[in-house]
């Protein structure tokens, strides 16, 4: 029985999950609602809203899985990248738990993490595959050739595509967070309405900062008036975009390492519209897109778990590795 944590960023979940894959529970506590005010995160009151849910949220899972800690053989937990006091109280909480246990602990890399949500039961996804990690913080290209190991093949220079989702409901007056919101309104434009452009930069990067110049332009040049009539035909075209970009990179990634089984994870991968675009992929379910504990105990199966207690001095990460 695995007990994972994660607190990366903005929700604060807590899940448990058999060795199998099986997963027993998964509670996610999102604090959406609480960043919605300022248009996007904000880290301190990320981290204070953290220290306030983790134990509840952790209780949950438990009282959920019908599983008592005295169950629990290991505790996984989010190590980074993320918000540097955010990852603190989720490690924190692990590093107590496994001690008053006396039970191993797994720190988990959170992108790593998004690809071990495509392990679970009841559909796992075998490798090897070419992954693309689009999320409002990451957004990458992997060549997967086994459990636990992955090949970084590009990234984005800029803006992550959520980050660009989210500048763009902010420009168009949507809520946060904006993906969801554009997703919504585009079914309502006309995709074709605004040609939008698609950066091509070198290798297998993306760059979405231009993206998101050109619609600050299109919304200056219509003005208030005719930006509020056209909004469903600019969020359509600027998701267009996004999602074209998208596309085009992850299969050259495929063409170029011969991996043509192609898989798509983190918060993007729960748009429609790139889920339409890619029908032969394999997605990470619905639920597991966001961030999630079930992904971080998945991670956990293939990665050496530190013994009790050689786990006292872990610390946090920001950046990617």
């Amino acid at each position: 029985m695995i007990l994972g944590i994660e607190t990366s960023c903005d929700e604060t979940a807590a899940a448990v999950v058999r060795d199998d894959g099986r997963v027993l529970s998964s509670v996610v506590s999102s604090q959406a609602d609480l960043h919605a005010r300022f248009g996007g995160v904000v880290p301190e009151i990320a981290s204070r809203r953290h220290l306030e849910l983790v134990s509840p949220v952790v209780r949950d899972a438990l009282s959920a899985a019908d599983t008592p800690l005295d169950e629990i053989e290991r505790i996984a937990v989010t190590q980074g990248p993320g918000l540097v006091g955010a990852l603190l109280v989720g490690i924190s909480a692990a590093k107590a738990l496994a001690w008053a246990r006396g039970v191993p602990l797994v720190p988990v890399d959170h992108l790593e993490g998004h690809v071990a949500s495509l392990y679970l039961e009841p559909a796992p996804v075998e490798p090897p595959f070419t992954c693309l990690l689009a999320s409002g913080g990451h957004t990458l290209l992997l060549a997967v050739h086994e459990r636990g190991v992955s090949e970084r093949l590009g990234t984005t220079l800029d803006d992550a595509a959520g980050e660009a989702f989210d500048k763009g409901a902010r420009l168009l007056g949507l809520g946060y967070p904006g993906g969801a919101a554009i997703d919504r309104l585009a079914q309502e434009g006309d995709a074709n309405a605004f040609d939008f452009p698609v950066a091509r930069v070198p290798d297998l990067d993306f760059s979405f900062s231009g993206l998101k110049t050109a619609l600050l332009y299109a919304v200056r040049d219509l003005g208030p008036v005719d930006t509020e009539a056209r909004r469903a035909d600019l969020a359509a075209s600027y998701q267009r975009a996004i999602v074209r970009a998208l596309v085009q990179r992850l299969h050259e990634a495929a063409e170029a390492t011969g991996l043509v089984r192609l898989a798509v994870v983190g918060g993007v991968a729960a748009n429609s519209e790139l889920r339409a675009a890619l029908p032969d992929a394999a997605f990470a379910p619905l639920e597991l897109c966001t961030d999630n504990a079930a992904m971080v105990a998945s991670c956990s199966r293939y990665v050496e778990p530190l013994p009790y207690p050689r786990y006292r001095d872990l610390d946090a990460y920001a950046s990617i590795r």
